[in-house]
C-alpha cells in the first residue's frame, strides 16, 4: 500500500502516515522501530525527551532500507532552547541516530513561560541545522498562534510543520488554521486521543459502514483534512491497522460528523502550549 506524500513549503515531501515512538521504552525501541519499517511505515518520529532516538538509530541501520527511503524527525529537548545547548544536544541526536543529516527536526515545546519568553533565538538556531546541510527541514511543535506568528515576524524563517494535539475530540482549529495561513502543515499528536476515541458512538457507526475500525476511521479523518499523523503501538496487529487507510474515503459528511465531537479546551488531553513548563532532570 502506498502512502501519500505531502510537499511542504521548501518542496521537500513527507510521508502522511508514519510511526510515532513516544512512551516506546529505550530496550524496547529498536524491535518496535523494525516491526513498523517490516509493516511498510518509513515516515519515523521521536524527540530527545523520548530517550529512544538510539534505539530508532538502531532499527533504520539493520534495516537495510536505503536511507533515502527514510523520513526521519526529532525535536529539541526543553532543557536545550539555549543557542549553543540546542547546537549540543543537535549533535548528540545525530550521534545517537547514527546519521548525518536528519529529514526534520522541531523545537519541542515553545515554553513561553521560561528562558524569558524568548523561543525566537532557539528557532534561529534550528535555521543553522539547514544552513549546514545537517537538517533537510525544521519546524515546531505544539506551537500557538502568538507563537508562529512571532517567530515568522522576527526571523522571516516559516516551520515546515506544526505539530500539535489535533484529534476529534479536540481539533485544535485555531491552531490549525494559523498554521494554513503561514502555509505550515500540520501533523496531529494523539491522533486517536490516546484511544478515548475508540469507544465514541459516531465513530463506531461510520466504522461499520466501512467495515473499518475506529482506528481506522479516526486516521483517515485525519488524512481527509490533510494532517500528517504517526500513531504510536507496539503490537504488530496494530501497526497494520493503522496502515491500512488508504483504501478506502470518508464522505464529506461524515469528516463533518467526526469534526462536529469537538469538545472545546476539555476535550485536550494533553497540555496548554501556553502554560507548559516541564523541565526534564
Amino acid at each position: 500500500m502506498t502512502v501519500p506524500t505531502i510537499t511542504l513549503h521548501d518542496q521537500t515531501t513527507i510521508p502522511q502516515l508514519g510511526f510515532g515512538v513516544f512512551q516506546v521504552p529505550p530496550e524496547e525501541t529498536a524491535a518496535t522501530v523494525s516491526t513498523a519499517l517490516e509493516v511498510g511505515y518509513r515516515h519515523i518520529d521521536t524527540a530527545q525527551m523520548y530517550q529512544n532516538e538510539a534505539g530508532v538509530g538502531r532499527a533504520i541501520a539493520d534495516s537495510g532500507i536505503a536511507r533515502d527511503e527514510l523520513y526521519v524527525t526529532s525535536k529539541l529537548n526543553n532543557g536545550f532552547h539555549r543557542p549553543d545547548d540546542a547546537r549540543r544536544s543537535f549533535d548528540q541526536t545525530l550521534t545517537e541516530l547514527g546519521l548525518d543529516r536528519v529529514d526534520l527536526f522541531l523545537i519541542h515545546w515553545p515554553l513561553p513561560t521560561l528562558y524569558d519568553g524568548d523561543f525566537v533565538s532557539t528557532w534561529r538556531t534550528l535555521g543553522e541545522f539547514v544552513a549546514d546541510g545537517r537538517a533537510t527541514s525544521v519546524g515546531v511543535s505544539n506551537f500557538q498562534p502568538a507563537h508562529l506568528d512571532r517567530i515568522v515576524e522576527e526571523t522571516g524563517l516559516v516551520p515546515v510543520v506544526n505539530q500539535i494535539e489535533v484529534h476529534p475530540y479536540f481539533p485544535n482549529e485555531e491552531a490549525r488554521a494559523a498554521s494554513i495561513r503561514h502555509g505550515v502543515e500540520v501533523e496531529a499528536w494523539s491522533p486517536i486521543a490516546q484511544g478515548a476515541v475508540l469507544d465514541d458512538e459516531v465513530i463506531g457507526k461510520i466504522a461499520a459502514a466501512h467495515g473499518k475500525t475506529p482506528s481506522q476511521v479516526t486516521l483517515r479523518w485525519h488524512v481527509e483534512r490533510g494532517d500528517i499523523v504517526f500513531p504510536k503501538s507496539m503490537k504488530r496487529e496494530r501497526m497494520e491497522e493503522n496502515f491500512a487507510i488508504f483504501d478506502f474515503e470518508l464522505s464529506p459528511e461524515e469528516v463533518a460528523q467526526i469534526s462536529a465531537l469537538d469538545r472545546g479546551p476539555s476535550g485536550r488531553r494533553g497540555p496548554d502550549p501556553d502554560t507548559f513548563d516541564y523541565m526534564p532532570e
